[in-house]
């Protein structure tokens, strides 16, 4: 049982352009959105993704794939509020401080996820240290316009997939391991294939949902039009996935069967439902037109792109309900996800450490039930009281703290 998180919602840097909309509108909706996503993993991890006969279980029909996408694409909707919401100038006193504070989030964030390497990963594959790569990755990013940003992602759904097909035929099979400090210290090029391309969450395969969120995070998300516009075209490409996916599989099936005659049937049936460990097998090109939770294959980035951008423009549009009764209704709904959505990375660090315990005597059902109330009610009285998550104030407050230095070096050399 695997899958993912959102990172700290970073603090926004001094706006550049920013929109004349009220902030607080629009972060609620990508909270919202946020403790969607985490509701979405944590079903994935407590509840089975499979049954008996080895089909899908509505858990991984719903979440599967789907909230590690969310999680993604809102990290660079996330980095595009640190960057003032534009982009950034390569020759810039912005440049180097946006840099720098993007390379210290993710060490910390990359930190965390290295202590919660000796976890199983078979009850969660950590995906921590996978985004502190992520937000490396991000630095030649923000430096792109908008258009750009769509451009790039649209041509790596396709040219990330085959890369990584092409890559993985001459690199050593996935280990299943979280990653951590013993790993990183005895086999560090090792663990970087991992992350970068072969793993279950591959920085290579998930550059697309990056560019997208980036780009998404300098619309003018308070509209209601640009949420209109994000749910219907997220709908649209979730539907397009499917149906040309359906269509090249009709095709491609009996080939990947043939191509598979070695493997073990019941890894291939998973591979071909459930879904495969975050990439599939090099046996023939074929695997590509799957769609199934975790393959990275070109349907399957369209598709979690599609529902991403869906499930988001759906939370934003609940900003511009003025109905004064459902308009309760709904605030009672997302205050608390809102809030749960808010302090993700430290109610990651929580489940997977609660998860791999002795405190998690509970069966599946209510151990998932359990934890989603326990995050909504915490997260609702923490944001009350404290405001921002604990791990999430040590990330921001140490990537401040790089930035102020950069900046004054700087200073101080003029």
């Amino acid at each position: 049982m695997t899958h993912a998180l959102t990172l700290t919602p970073p603090e926004p840097a001094p706006p550049v352009a920013e929109e004349p909309a009220p902030p607080r509108a629009r972060i609620l909706g990508v909270d919202t959105a946020r403790g969607l996503a985490l509701i979405g993993m944590m079903a994935v991890h407590a509840l089975y993704e499979s049954d008996a006969a080895g089909n899908a279980t509505w858990t991984s029909v719903l979440a599967g794939g789907k909230s590690a996408a969310l999680f993604a694409l809102l990290a660079g909707v996330g980095i595009a509020f640190t960057t003032g919401r534009s982009r950034v100038p390569v020759r810039s006193d912005r440049a180097l401080p946006t840099a720098v504070g993007l390379v210290v989030r993710g060490l910390a964030v990359g930190l965390v996820g290295l202590l919660l390497g000796g976890n199983d990963p078979e009850v969660a594959a950590v995906i921590l240290v996978y985004y502190a790569l992520l937000f490396v990755a991000a630095v030649p990013l923000v430096f792109l316009g908008r258009r750009t940003l769509l451009a790039l992602g649209a041509v790596l759904v396709v040219a990330a997939p085959v890369a990584s097909h092409a890559l993985r035929a001459h690199l050593p099979v996935a280990s299943g391991l979280n990653p951590s400090f013993a790993w990183l210290a005895s086999d560090p090029g090792g663990l970087l294939t991992e992350l970068a391309v072969t793993g279950y969450y591959p920085v290579l395969s998930w550059l697309p949902y990056l560019c997208v969120g980036l780009a998404v995070g300098r619309m003018r998300l308070s509209s209601a039009r640009t949420a209109g516009l994000l749910a219907g075209v997220g709908a649209a490409l979730a539907v397009t996935a499917v149906v040309v996916s359906d269509l090249l599989i009709r095709e491609g099936l009996p080939r990947i069967l043939a191509a598979s005659s070695g493997a073990d049937p019941a890894t291939v049936h998973e591979a071909l439902t459930v879904g495969p460990d975050g990439v599939t097998p090099t046996t023939t090109w074929w695997w590509l037109a799957v769609d199934t939770p975790h393959s990275s294959t070109p349907p399957d980035l369209t598709l979690t792109i599609g529902i991403s951008l869906a499930v988001l423009g759906v939370a934003l549009l609940a900003d511009h309900v003025t109905r004064p009764r459902l308009r309760v209704a709904l605030d009672v709904v997302r205050a608390p996800l809102a809030a749960a959505g808010g302090m993700t990375l430290t109610f990651y660090a929580l489940h997977v450490l609660f998860i791999n315990s002795d405190l998690d005597v509970y069966g599946p059902t209510a151990g998932y039930v359990i934890q989603v109330v326990a995050v909504l009610l915490l997260g609702w009285g923490w944001r009350a009281t404290a405001g921002r998550g604990p791990l999430e104030a040590v990330v921001t407050a140490l990537s401040r703290r790089a930035v102020r230095a950069v900046t004054a070096a700087r200073a101080a050399r003029t």
